[in-house]
């Protein structure tokens, strides 16, 4: 038997369009899975590689997770959820966090978004005994002096990871979390676009490269999969040591 074998189940990773989310869906239609995604613009040709998106094979979808009501009304093209992976994710440079309006953005989209579409796909999750995985970020364990509402976030991100791992293990549904250090997306060019900044955060990674989309896509299949059963609520760190 093989335990990454995702043959005959659904997948729906919100986020998925690019980065991070990108190669977590892709990894699990790698390994047999429908795979659908979810993404902020109309259609799947308004993203391209150059972006880190490769939406080949996947059914998209789009939905802006800012909006509440849009969550509520969005119509899944499947009527079973076997895993469903949340790795949406929004930060705002140049001090845009210290502004309330600004704040309230990144909140909406990094943490109030996880309680929306989890209560929303509860359901199908719990006729499945189904997984889910909430992708926060190792921010979550220490300060981020730029960006109090993506540190705020992603903190709570890991409290709920724990809190709803407990309250729905008695719905059959398994609810984990991935950590990811610094990889390589669009969201952080900031760092990996400035060659002195990018030697200064490789020289406090132990294994002296970033992390990949695929990387983190390793710790999604591992919780998604028979091998973790035993595993509810917790936060996989996935930085090639960068907090250590």
């Amino acid at each position: 038997m093989n335990e990454l074998d995702f043959s005959g189940k659904q997948v729906l990773v919100v986020g998925g369009s690019s980065g991070i989310g990108n190669g977590i869906a892709q990894a699990f239609r790698a390994k047999g899975a429908q795979v659908a995604v979810c993404g902020t613009r109309a259609h799947a040709k308004d993203y391209s590689a150059e972006e880190g998106s490769d939406l080949t094979g996947l059914v998209y979808a789009q939905l802006d997770v800012s909006d509440a009501r849009a969550i509520d009304a969005f119509k899944p093209s499947f009527e079973r959820l076997d895993v469903l992976v949340l790795a949406q994710g929004a930060v705002i440079y140049r001090r845009g966090e210290f502004e309330m309006a600004g704040f309230r953005r990144v909140l909406e989209v990094n943490l109030m978004s996880l309680m929306a579409c989890a209560t929303r796909f509860h359901p199908m999750l719990r006729d499945s005994g189904g997984s889910l995985i909430i992708v926060s970020s190792t921010a979550a364990y220490h300060s981020t002096m730029g960006n109090p509402a993506y540190n705020a976030s992603k903190t709570g991100a890991v409290g709920l990871t724990r809190t709803l791992g407990e309250a729905w293990a008695e719905d059959g549904i398994r609810i984990n979390g991935i950590a990811p250090g610094l990889v390589d997306t669009k969201m952080t060019k900031v760092t990996t676009s400035n060659p002195q900044r990018l030697e200064g955060a490789l020289s406090r990674i132990p294994l002296r490269r970033l992390g990949t989309p695929a990387d983190m896509a390793g710790a999604a299949l591992f919780l998604a999969s028979p091998l973790s059963s035993y595993i509810i609520g917790q936060t996989i760190v996935v930085d090639g040591g960068l907090i250590l």
